[in-house]
């Protein structure tokens, strides 16, 4: 009987069991069904990956169909970039809030869906302002899908620390990172098509025909919503089996806390700003770039302004374990940067195929993503990261909202070349960030620039004094 008694108890601390059925003995639950089991959990990432896909599919809705919504719509290019400022400007709020609104509002599962939801009604509001030939209706739209948008990512990172930390969480990261990009790499490829469609359906092209296809686009929109749904019920049938809590973000915000931040972190924010609004505003102007200078159809044009998010997806996962192994952050930073900047002048200067220089910006904006952010990480004390990178998001954006007004303007009344120029400018200012960064580290005696195993041991002595 004791034996019984025994076996019975290990049973109900490790195996979940099925409930009673008959007066019968409680059977341990298949593994897909078990929320302590990895093929459970593997069932649970499927949606996790998927939740985000609808968010990055959309999001660069206007720069793959540049052409029909400019000529739709009769837009200046200063105009339609306004499409993407107005996707940044909530975010400048919302990098500080969104764990706070995850945390202590709503909750991971139902500020999910919620932020879901915005995303999807977003969508429909774009594309109803195209229905209607309404421009500020699709700068609304954009707004309000931007609310969701990065709030959502938010939400998709707490679910994957929730479910899988302490086990494989890395990979998760990878692989949802990668997904992320097939979502923006599918929407430059597909969208052209889907427009064509339409257009023969409808008989003409118009802005009629671009409502309905934006409005097809958000279907994808709707997909990643059921998965947030599902999420959800799986999220809270595992709280209640293994008594687990909701997931939380950790984020602790604290403005007061900027005022302690490091020249580094300073620097490393700069290096941010100027580094990323020479690559997404570029991606969102560059189909009619490869158009206009390499005499690209338009299926070609969308194909090489995608690659960028093609090279991320694999690389991604990849370069952060390199990254990981070797250490030496700063000089990751330096090659990525200057690889970006070389890019860019050949895609200024040159009549070289641009799939070289494209290919190169995607491995560069690949390396830098992994070697940059995780420095913040080496600057400031636990209790303020949740501070430093909502600080850093939040200038993020308002750098890519000022810069896609500033990018559609230099097109406007000076060509691509000045605006590649300008871009060049700016990858420039990025690399006297880091090449700055890289002498104050060094006379501070700081860690950010050293090797993975005099981290680790430097990480050792500070322990073992403590």
């Amino acid at each position: 009987m004791a034996e019984r008694d025994d076996t019975e108890n290990y049973i109900s601390e490790y195996e979940p069991l099925q409930p009673r059925v008959d007066g019968a003995s409680p059977r341990p639950m298949a593994a897909i069904c078990d929320p302590s089991k990895l093929a459970h959990r593997v069932v649970v990432l499927v949606f996790m990956c998927f939740l985000g896909f609808g968010s990055y599919f959309c999001y660069d809705g206007p720069a793959a169909l540049q052409v029909q919504v400019r000529q739709d719509m009769q837009l200046t290019t200063s105009g339609f970039m306004q499409l993407y400022a107005w996707y940044s400007w909530p975010n400048v709020i919302l990098c500080f809030f969104g764990g706070f609104i995850l945390d202590r509002v709503f909750g991971v599962r139902l500020g999910t869906v919620i932020f879901s939801l915005f995303v999807c009604i977003g969508q429909v509001i774009f594309a109803a302002g195209a229905l209607w030939n309404a421009f500020w209706l699709m700068e609304l739209g954009r707004f309000v899908f931007g609310i969701g948008g990065e709030s959502l990512a938010v939400a998709q990172n707490t679910y994957a620390v929730s479910w899988f930390k302490g086990k494989e969480l890395n990979l998760v990261f990878g692989l949802q990172l990668s997904m992320a990009r097939l979502g923006s790499t599918v929407n430059m490829n597909i969208m052209g098509w889907v427009y064509g469609r339409m257009e023969s359906l409808l008989g003409s092209a118009g802005h009629v025909t671009l409502g309905v296809s934006l409005m097809i686009a958000g279907v994808t929109c709707v997909f990643s919503l059921v998965c947030a749904l599902i999420l959800a019920f799986l999220d809270r049938r595992a709280e209640r089996i293994l008594n687990k809590e909701q997931g939380k973000t950790g984020e602790v915000i604290k403005l007061t806390d900027v005022k302690d931040f490091s020249l580094s972190l300073w620097l490393i924010f700069i290096i941010c700003v100027a580094y990323y609004v020479a690559v997404f505003p570029f991606i969102g102007l560059g189909q009619v770039f490869f158009i206009e200078k390499f005499n690209f159809t338009p299926t070609q044009a969308r194909a090489v302004n995608s690659i960028v998010y093609i090279i991320s997806a694999p690389a991604s996962p990849l370069l952060g374990f390199l990254v990981d192994k070797t250490g030496k952050n700063i000089v990751w930073v330096l090659c990525a940067v200057a690889s970006t900047l070389t890019a860019h002048i050949m895609l200024a200067f040159t009549f070289w195929n641009p799939w070289i220089a494209m290919c190169l910006l995607g491995v560069s904006y690949s390396l830098l993503a992994c070697a940059l952010w995780p420095m913040v990480a080496f600057l400031v004390p636990e209790h303020q990261l949740g501070t430093a990178y909502g600080f850093m998001q939040s200038i993020q954006n308002l750098g890519l909202a000022l810069i896609a007004m500033a990018a559609g303007g230099i097109l406007d009344s000076s060509g691509y070349l000045f605006l590649e120029v300008f871009f060049c400018a700016c990858v420039c200012l990025a690399l006297v960030g880091v090449v700055t960064l890289y002498f104050v580290d060094y006379v501070r005696g700081g860690d950010l620039n050293l090797s993975a195993s005099a981290r680790a041991k430097l990480l050792k002595n500070k322990t073992d004094s403590e």
